[in-house]
């Protein structure tokens, strides 16, 4: 029984905010806002359940969409590409593309972590700390600045 009412609620909270869009008209949301969304949709008409949900059929996929979709070699060539792909294929693209870049920077942390280490034991063999160089940087900074006091004095 909760959770029919729980349905209710959301049922009727989806229908006042589509109502609400509705009365906003082109004011808020108008025509310029919503023409982004408008010109990815596929040009067939809607079925049933595309006009029951709103959901469209196809996605025109932008130039970069396209290299996503070579990228995570769902087509070999550009021009295999049709003008309209299903948005499952494009989301699944994306999702992959996602995964694939994360794992180039998990990577690329991996072999920033192995040229630290390196830098570190070649400073170690030199007896180079940072503890030495700041030390030898405000020697320099503390001569640098009597040597001008000198020349303002002279």
């Amino acid at each position: 029984m909760l959770a029919a009412s729980g349905t209710r609620i959301r049922l009727r909270f989806g229908r006042l905010l589509a109502e609400g869009q509705r009365s906003l008209g082109p004011g808020i949301l108008g025509s310029a806002a919503l023409a982004c969304t408008h010109q990815n949709r596929s040009p067939e008409p809607l079925n049933s359940a595309e006009k029951m949900h709103k959901v469209p059929s196809g996605y025109k996929p932008s130039p970069f969409d396209k290299k996503i979709l070579l990228w995570t070699r769902r087509f070999k060539t550009e021009d295999e590409i049709p003008p309209w792909i299903p948005l499952e294929m494009m989301d699944a693209a994306k999702n992959k593309a996602r995964v694939k870049g994360c794992y180039i920077m998990i990577g690329l942390t991996i072999v920033a972590c192995f040229v630290v280490i390196a830098f570190a034991k070649r400073a170690a063999e030199h007896r180079e700390t940072l503890t030495s160089w700041n030390l030898a940087k405000k020697a320099k900074w503390r001569q640098e600045a009597a040597t001008a006091a000198e020349s303002k004095a002279k």
